[in-house]
């Protein structure tokens, strides 16, 4: 089996460009925090509205009675997220933020309308989310540390 002599130079530009640094001003921060938590909290309203598996074991549409104070509540849960996803993401470059906090946020809307659980269960499930989210910024923050090393040590050589 024989390999091409010339293969192609490798665009690695595409696989990483979800990967940057967001600078810009506060009001653009503050406008991808508010959509991306508008459409997580859309979303997991939009999966409560049926049931999702068997009956058995399935999780639950959206159980009876109000509805607004959990999508209220994974409101502000997902602005906060989302600020803090922000302000690292403004530092150094994060893998798909608004993936993570829609993600957080969808799901988190979703479980809270099937199961409408108790507010310390939600502060619960909020501090899952936010663990999550730290965890997130964290991975970032410490690959943004070891490129910055490799890059001094190799101006120093």
């Amino acid at each position: 089996m024989d390999l091409p002599v010339n293969t192609p130079p490798v665009d690695t530009q595409d696989e990483h460009e979800d990967e940057r640094v967001r600078s810009g001003p506060l009001w653009r921060h503050a406008l991808w925090a508010t959509l991306v938590t508008a459409a997580g909290v859309t979303l997991g309203w939009l999966g409560a509205l049926f049931r999702i598996g068997p009956e058995e074991y399935g999780l639950p549409p959206a159980a009876p009675g109000a509805l607004w104070p959990y999508l209220l509540a994974w409101a502000v849960i997902g602005l906060g997220l989302g600020a803090i996803l922000r302000f690292v993401a403004a530092k150094v470059p994060v893998y798909s933020p608004s993936e993570v906090l829609l993600g957080t946020v969808m799901i988190g809307t979703r479980l809270s309308l099937g199961w409408r659980p108790e507010p310390l269960e939600v502060a619960g499930l909020a501090a899952a989310a936010l663990l999550l989210v730290a965890f997130w910024c964290a991975v970032a923050l410490r690959g943004a540390a070891v490129v910055r090393r490799s890059q001094d040590a190799s101006g120093d050589a």
